[in-house]
C-alpha cells in the first residue's frame, strides 16, 4: 500500500468545506499545516506556536472538541472556530481546526467621518468600501466618508448576505452592482450604480463567481 502524504489529505479535507473556511493542523506545540480561505485568513505560518487562548490550544489542553468565538486580540481579527484533537495510541498528538468568519455583530449602521462630523449610515446604503492612500473610504448613495477600521475588519462587520470582498482594496455591496464585464486574465470589472468601475482581481474572481452564481 502506497502511503498518502498528509498534506494531500488535508487539502482534500479543505475542499469539502466552503471557500469561507480556513483549515489549521497542529501537533501539540506548533502548526504543521495551514490552508487559508478567501473570507478569513489568520496569517498562520507553518512552525508558528499554538497560542494560548486559541481553540487549538483549548482542544489540546482539554483533550476534547472545542467550538467558540475568539476575539481579535490573538490574530487581529475575530473568528468562530471548531477544533478537534488528534488521538494516537491513547494520547493527544495534535489538533485540526476549522476557522470560520464571524457573523455580523447585530449592528445595522456604520458611523463614518464626513468633513467635520460623524454620520451613521445604514449598511443597506453602503455601496462599497475602498482602501486607498492609507485610509478606508466608505462610499454611500449620497456621500463618501472615512472610517478607522481596515478592510479586513470591515469584512467581519458588514453583513455577509450583501457584501463581498472582490479585491484587496474593495468590498462591494452586491445590490449596487449594475453590470459585470469580463476583463483580461480571467478577471472581472464591476460597474456600480454610481458608474464607478471596480476590478475583481484574479485571486477573488472564482470565489466571486461562485457566490453570485454565474
Amino acid at each position: 500500500m502506497i502511503p498518502i502524504p498528509f498534506n494531500s489529505i488535508f487539502e482534500a479535507v479543505g475542499e469539502l468545506f466552503s471557500d469561507e473556511t480556513s483549515i489549521a493542523v497542529s501537533d501539540t506545540k506548533e502548526y504543521i499545516y495551514y490552508q487559508p480561505s478567501k473570507r478569513i485568513d489568520l496569517k498562520i505560518q507553518v512552525g508558528d506556536p499554538v497560542k494560548q487562548g486559541t481553540i487549538a490550544y483549548k482542544a489540546l489542553s482539554d483533550k476534547r472538541k472545542v467550538s467558540e468565538f475568539i476575539d481579535r486580540d490573538l490574530f487581529g481579527v475575530p473568528y468562530y472556530g471548531v477544533a478537534v484533537p488528534l488521538w494516537h495510541e491513547g494520547e493527544v498528538r495534535g489538533c485540526v481546526s476549522a476557522i470560520f468568519p464571524t457573523l455580523a455583530t447585530g449592528k445595522s449602521v456604520v458611523t463614518i467621518k464626513h468633513q467635520d462630523s460623524w454620520i451613521p449610515v445604514p449598511f443597506t446604503k453602503v455601496m462599497y468600501v475602498e482602501a486607498s492612500e492609507r485610509k478606508t473610504h466608505v462610499v454611500t448613495e449620497k456621500l463618501t466618508g472615512t472610517h478607522k477600521y481596515t478592510l479586513n475588519e470591515f469584512e467581519f462587520l458588514l453583513p455577509r448576505e450583501g457584501f463581498i470582498r472582490c479585491h484587496r482594496s474593495f468590498i462591494v455591496n452586491v445590490n449596487y452592482i449594475k453590470e459585470i464585464y469580463p476583463d483580461t486574465h480571467s478577471t472581472l470589472v464591476l460597474i456600480m450604480d454610481n458608474q464607478s468601475r471596480i476590478s475583481v482581481s484574479q485571486s477573488y474572481a472564482s470565489y466571486f463567481r461562485k457566490l453570485l452564481g454565474f
